[in-house]
């Protein structure tokens, strides 16, 4: 399938794949492959690895990113875009290196995704009813006010383990049926063309236009909706009435995906160089980083460094829930039958895409890289502090009216500076996250903290973590670990890897950061932190 979508009415033309082959680890002929489709918030990407865990290939490519509302926090993507740009991925790559194709290699596809991302779209003829709304927009703030009732914020966590957000899809979803007319329409028409209409997070989306059909979920991604019960791991009636009730009788069995485990053969792909190869693991971003780190143990905890950062501990096949605002959320489920294994999560909104808004929008930076020598150009913030709540607050404060601040500034100020508070503000919120997770877990005392992400390449920013959490922070040797995440979870369905020991066997790290500020010092800018954060909370100052 491809896109109708006009781009040139606003200029926009998606960009060619960049690739990369990578000859030493695909030169070996006794090995299976398998490939990871990873689609970010930003780009989308395959990469092909083979059963030692090694990276063969990979190829990535950007989509559009819409701001109908410019300073409005409105955020969207075009869904076939999404799909397109994957599929050029694809391609791009096979014609690079076919050898990472062959089908009696080629053992199966995994997915990850960004989760809570919202599409919509006719079963009929197979078009979007609205672009993707996508997991950091916040128009849904007055559908999350209304819905809170007297028990705030908290209202569905016993089902869910979420508080209600603008995060989650169900505020997404609700939004769409209020304001899409033909959604409306086609929903209110319960025997006819309403039994057409499919919601689904990027992974239904894709699975669905990859199989020509097959309509599911995983348990990861179904868990971030709001919608699905912690307890029966299954779509709840009562959270789909309070959310749609006084709106359309909406029709569940066919407008909400059939929810499967993490790691299990679904369906093969029909089309392109992944024609007859099975998709047989998907798991949303997060998670699908805890299981590249993997960090399959109880007590196992990694901070992924991406557009947000996102930190996640494993707690077993235990629910733990929490009371110091963080997210208790499946973290894989190996099999159908398999028991679900959970984990506590913190989620920060932004992290390196502050360094993207210092690029392009402030463009006091021209590339990523140079934010870092920026910002070891000074000794230290001397007194500025940055915090990024572009999208309000998320864990653990669920702050929707927070909005971003500098804290602090003199004349003596200067790029250095703000680059240097820039990178420093996801590593304070790191420890704000950790430090309720510790809480949560009574009696849990994490010693080292497992890193990954395109800020993990940021050896100033590591450092400084390492001295704010008082904690060794230790980045692995295979950092693809989203994709790496998915490819496991694919490779276990279909036999490329046998067990779980077998992964950690495959994991190993590649540098470690120790502590060394300091005790008085890490406190002052702990203090000032906390001083900083307040100061975002009243964004009706004006």
């Amino acid at each position: 399938m491809s896109s109708d979508k006009d781009t040139s009415s606003t200029g926009y033309a998606p960009p060619a794949p960049s690739t990369k082959i990578f000859s030493d680890a695909a030169v070996d002929s006794s090995v299976d492959f398998v490939a990871a489709l990873d689609i970010g918030t930003s780009s989308c990407r395959i990469i092909v690895f083979n059963s030692k865990g090694e990276a063969c290939g990979s190829a990535q490519a950007e989509f559009e990113q819409i701001f109908p509302k410019p300073g409005g926090g409105w955020h969207e993507h075009h869904p076939m875009e999404i799909y397109d740009q994957t599929m050029r991925c694809v391609e791009a790559l096979a014609e690079e290196a076919p050898s990472l194709f062959v089908k009696d290699r080629l053992k199966g596809v995994g997915i990850t995704n960004m989760r809570e991302t919202t599409v919509v779209w006719n079963a009929k003829t197979g078009k979007p009813y609205y672009n993707a709304l996508v997991w950091d927009d916040v128009r849904t703030a007055d559908i999350v006010k209304r819905m809170e009732g007297s028990d705030g914020i908290d209202r569905f966590r016993d089902i869910t383990g979420l508080p209600l957000s603008t995060y989650f899809s169900a505020t997404k979803m609700r939004w769409l049926i209020e304001n899409v007319p033909d959604l409306q329409r086609d929903l209110k028409d319960k025997d006819g063309e309403g039994l057409n209409v499919r919601f689904g997070t990027i992974d239904t989306w894709m699975i669905y236009l990859l199989t020509e059909g097959t309509y599911v979920t995983d348990i990861t991604n179904a868990s971030r909706t709001l919608l699905m019960n912690l307890k029966t791991r299954n779509w709840d009636e009562k959270l789909i009435g309070a959310f749609f009730g006084d709106l359309v009788d909406f029709p569940t069995a066919t407008a909400l995906p059939k929810i499967i485990s993490s790691s299990e053969v679904i369906a093969p792909c029909h089309s392109g160089a992944l024609k007859g190869t099975p998709i047989a693991g998907v798991l949303g971003d997060q998670q699908a980083a805890l299981f590249g780190q993997a960090a399959v143990r109880p007590g196992e905890a990694k901070c992924t460094f991406g557009t947000g950062a996102f930190l996640m501990m494993n707690t077993g096949t235990e629910c733990v829930p929490s009371t110091h605002g963080l997210l208790t959320t499946p973290a894989y489920q190996l099999g159908r039958n398999a028991d679900v294994v959970f984990a506590l999560e913190g989620s920060v909104s932004h992290a390196g895409s502050v360094i993207q808004w210092l690029r392009d929008k402030l463009q006091i930076i021209q590339s990523a890289p140079e934010s870092e020598s920026l910002a070891a150009s000074v000794p230290n913030n001397e007194g500025l502090y940055f915090v990024p709540a572009f999208a309000g607050l998320f864990a653990p404060y669920w702050r929707s009216d927070a909005r971003g601040c500098l804290v602090g500034m003199t004349a003596g100020h200067h790029r250095g500076h703000v680059c240097r508070a820039s990178l420093e503000a996801s590593a304070y919120q790191a420890r704000e996250l950790l430090e309720a997770m510790e809480n949560d877990c009574e009696g849990t005392n994490l010693t080292s903290l497992k890193v990954d992400g395109g800020m993990s390449m940021n050896n100033l920013l590591m450092q400084f973590q390492a001295d704010i959490l008082n904690r060794n922070v230790v980045r692995p040797k295979i950092s693809e670990t989203t994709a790496l995440g998915a490819a496991f979870a694919a490779g276990l369905a279909t036999g490329v890897w046998t067990s779980t020991d077998e992964i950690v066997a495959i994991w190993s790290e590649s540098k470690v950061w120790k502590p060394s500020m300091p005790e008085a010092e890490k406190e002052k800018y702990w203090s000032a932190w906390k001083k900083a954060i307040v100061k975002s909370f009243d964004s009706n100052f004006f």
